[in-house]
């Protein structure tokens, strides 16, 4: 019989990348440079710049901001607390997983550039009942993230329950088309 304990989860922000964010990252144009907005310790900043786009993170975390400092940018700046610290800034990618601070919702949309995309994954409601978070504040209610998304162009939108590890989410893949008169964009999907 083996006394082993299990091995401790992975510390947040060192998990693989979001299937979600892999998935979708294509339609950010080639070589432009990505958002990651409360990016823990930067496993989509690492995607993104492994696939040759300059890259951004934002986080309140002294450690995050230390380990991703290598990868680009990274700002270490409480976004709830105080102002937007990219003000007028416009990203070709903004990326933002499992983090929900409401009143930033317009200010994210805001940030993705004309022909850019947004690749929000976060928990909705419903995940009170499979285990954290469960509070309300930390939930999107139904089509929550699809409202915040005016403007944008929808390319794939999912709310619902996944499993391993059970949980609630929503999440969206968004483009801001580009200036008028300019041909759509060619998204592949």
């Amino acid at each position: 019989m083996s006394t082993q304990s299990p091995a401790p989860p992975p510390a947040h922000g060192s998990e693989a990348p979001s299937a979600w964010v892999r998935r979708w990252s294509h339609l950010v144009p080639a070589h432009g440079t990505v958002l990651d907005v409360a990016c823990g310790l930067g496993r989509h900043m690492r995607w993104f710049a492994q696939h040759g786009h300059p890259v951004v993170g934002v986080d309140r975390s002294p450690q995050a901001i230390e380990a991703v400092a290598p990868l680009g940018q990274a700002l270490l700046v409480d976004i709830e607390g105080g102002p937007w610290p990219l003000a007028g800034r416009r990203f070709e990618g903004v990326v933002v997983t499992n983090y929900l601070w409401r009143p930033l919702l317009p200010v994210i949309a805001a940030s993705v550039a004309p022909g850019g995309v947004l690749l929000y994954e976060t928990f909705a409601a419903g995940n009170e009942t499979v285990g954290k978070p469960a509070r309300p504040d930390f939930l999107l209610r139904p089509g929550e993230l699809l409202q915040a998304c005016q403007g944008l162009r929808v390319v794939a939108y999912e709310d619902g329950f996944l499993e391993a590890p059970a949980r609630f989410v929503q999440r969206i893949a968004a483009v801001r088309e580009g200036p008028a008169g300019e041909p759509p964009a060619r998204h592949r999907l």
